[in-house]
């Protein structure tokens, strides 16, 4: 059955009113008709399934049926700040890093970064990515949409996270030390409804000036185990292993 968000503003009663992208994938893609059943979740995160009663030149709008209990998010929530890597990179990591559960995307501008943030394109590429948490977030059910941040300075990240209860930074040095127990204790430690941010590399790794900044504002270094991962492969590892510790045991 096909999962649609819907604004809480766009709520009537028990009537829910859909517009924009979802409109033409309902009626134009989906080719749904008066009587076709789908599921919306509300901002608020509170799910529905519900029926078309009326469709429009611009609106569908649907009646709420039953309220659906569903709990599918993380118990923790987790913002992945990932230094800008090159091509569609950051997009797979937005895209899988949604499936698994990530409450927040945060690029930064890393020193090592090949790919420079263009200011001209930024709205365009925001979009883009909010489009891709969307779909994401719709295809694996999840109560909500992950927030998707602008790109930051390394000052500005170190700012931003004072909101999390952890912080800690994937360094491949750990990894070639042998030093594999710190993702681990913070994850065991962690309770139910306290965050994490975890911030990674691009391609280059981070500097040694990132290195010190970040550990001077209470970032734990860890590594990922005794292989070394891609920069794309970094956050959707630890975020499979957040769940597994938090949904699997």
């Amino acid at each position: 059955m096909q999962r649609y968000f819907v604004p809480d503003d766009q709520v009537e009663n028990d009537h829910l009113i859909i517009q924009g992208d979802d409109y033409h994938h309902i009626v134009h893609v989906m080719r749904m008709e008066k009587g076709s059943k789908l599921i919306c979740v509300l901002s608020c995160h509170k799910t529905a399934l519900c029926q078309i009663e009326q469709i429009t030149n611009e609106r569908v709008i649907v009646r709420v049926e039953e309220w659906i209990n569903e709990q599918t998010e993380l118990p923790i929530q987790i913002y992945i700040a990932h230094g800008l890597p090159k091509g569609d990179k950051l997009e797979l990591v937005i895209q899988k890093g949604t499936e698994l559960g990530a409450a927040s995307f945060i690029p930064f501008m890393a020193a090592r970064s090949i790919v420079k943030w263009d200011a001209k394109k930024a709205n365009k590429k925001l979009e883009r990515w909010k489009k891709i948490a969307k779909e994401a977030a719709e295809q694996s059910h999840r109560g909500k949409i992950p927030d998707i941040h602008a790109p930051m300075t390394i000052d500005e990240l170190v700012e931003f996270a004072k909101i999390a209860d952890y912080r800690l930074f994937a360094y491949e040095e750990e990894a070639k030390q042998g030093n594999h127990r710190t993702l681990a204790a913070i994850l065991r430690q962690m309770k139910h409804g306290q965050s994490l941010l975890a911030v990674f590399g691009p391609e280059g790794g981070f500097s040694g000036e990132e290195v010190e900044l970040l550990k001077q504002h209470g970032f734990f270094s860890c590594s990922l185990g005794p292989r070394i991962l891609r920069t794309e492969t970094a956050p959707l590892y630890l975020l499979a292993a957040a769940s597994y510790q938090f949904e699997l045991q």
